[in-house]
């Protein structure tokens, strides 16, 4: 589950991280007052103005009603609601947002961390996420912060730093150390970079998150740390020991299908191919995928209906493929270990019913429980249906289908 940096900064201020303070606003009318409170709590008084959306490269990115970047200076409380109607209710586009220009409906009015006139700042990367391949959590680090850290590990990757966390002692003082010394770093900024270093850790740990990505890390002038953006990722099977965090989803940054099919209890992710997919099993919906690759089709889903398949859900699976359309056919492949292969043949023949005329070929590929009986209902069913056997079977369908 993604976070809007306004929600990544609340957590990582509990566990002790300095932050780039700042209070939300997602009324135009709302953002003078906004500006007087958060003098009145930092003293600041020039303000930046950041789009939130589940998106990096704000900075850079382009609101189309408006032309005005994704993030703004407003150099007093007199630019500040000008500034905010250039950004509020209007449609972002970044070079995270595949193509997709996404609505801002809140925006975050923050201190400035930039003093005026102080050129004694640094800007540092850093994120926390896990390392599959090494089973350890590991923090990777660069002196070269700022929106063009993607530039610096494509064509300078030296300047990328990791620092690898056994799990079974947790984060060390002489790793904070050793990452403050990386970043060049003396006096007082190297005490606050390995607090702010071991806060972060704790506070990934401690939320049972996926990644946490900080860009940029501040150096101010006066030798502070501070976490001036979060890019903040839970993980969904944590969330129920965290309420508190899974109030803070928000439906409208996610894809509508992907959202109705999370409600239905389906496992959907959409893909951009054009032959759907319903799988009961994520290693078999893998699999299902390559196959269709192979066929010389391509997926347009990951679908794991889970071990039930009946009429009804069948059915909500369909009108969740159907909602592509880009989709030309539809793959159904299913193991009946637990649940019968007659069961779900029957699920699959009352749900094409309920869409009369069904708009693309359906290839219906049953095995385990009750197999033979299955294929039998479906052949004996009169729909127009493709009843196959085996999995090369389902595969030349598929390209028979697409011809």
């Amino acid at each position: 589950m993604n976070l809007h940096e306004y929600q990544g900064k609340s957590i990582l201020s509990k566990y002790g991280v300095a932050i780039q303070r700042g209070v939300i606003v997602d009324k135009l009318d709302h953002a003078a007052d906004a500006a007087k409170q958060l003098t009145q709590e930092t003293g600041t008084s020039w303000y930046v103005v950041k789009a939130q959306i589940h998106a990096g490269g704000r900075g850079k990115g382009l609101v189309k009603e408006t032309g005005s970047h994704g993030v703004v200076l407003a150099k007093g409380i007199g630019e500040v609601e000008e500034k905010v109607k250039g950004i509020l209710g209007g449609h972002l586009e970044t070079l995270q947002t595949n193509g997709i220009a996404k609505k801002v409906n809140k925006v975050l009015l923050a201190e400035d961390v930039y003093y005026p006139g102080e050129t004694e700042t640094s800007e540092f990367y850093m994120s926390v996420l896990l390392d599959r391949e090494k089973g350890r959590n590991v923090i990777v680090y660069s002196t070269e912060g700022g929106m063009d850290i993607e530039h610096v590990a494509e064509h300078t990757p030296e300047l990328i730093y990791k620092e690898f966390i056994d799990p079974r002692v947790g984060i060390q003082g002489f790793q904070a150390r050793k990452i403050a010394f990386n970043l060049g770093l003396s006096g007082e900024a190297f005490k606050q970079m390995t607090k702010f270093v071991v806060s972060l850790y704790t506070a990934y740990e401690g939320c049972d998150a996926s990644m946490f990505e900080i860009n940029p890390v501040l150096k101010t002038s006066d030798n502070k740390i501070i976490a001036v953006d979060a890019k903040v990722t839970l993980d969904d099977n944590a969330l129920f020991r965290h309420p508190e965090y899974a109030a803070m989803r928000d439906l409208a940054e996610e894809d509508e299908t992907e959202v109705e099919a999370g409600a239905a209890g389906l496992n959907f992710v959409k893909l951009d191919g054009n032959v759907g997919c319903m799988v009961n099993g994520a290693g078999l919906a893998m699999a299902t995928m390559d196959i269709i690759k192979l066929s010389g089709g391509n997926p347009a889903n990951f679908l794991d209906v889970g071990g039930t398949a009946d009429a009804e859900r069948v059915e909500k699976a369909f009108s969740i493929i159907l909602k592509d359309k880009n989709v030309k056919a539809i793959l159904i492949n299913i193991f009946g270990g637990i649940v019968r292969c007659d069961r779900v043949a029957q699920g699959v023949v009352d749900a094409y019913k309920s869409f009369g005329n069904f708009p693309v070929p359906l290839i219906v590929r049953l095995q385990g429980t009750n197999a033979v009986e299955a294929k039998k209902l479906i052949d004996d069913s009169g729909l127009d249906v493709h009843s196959v056997v085996l999995l090369q079977e389902a595969a030349d369908k598929v390209k028979e289908v697409l011809a």
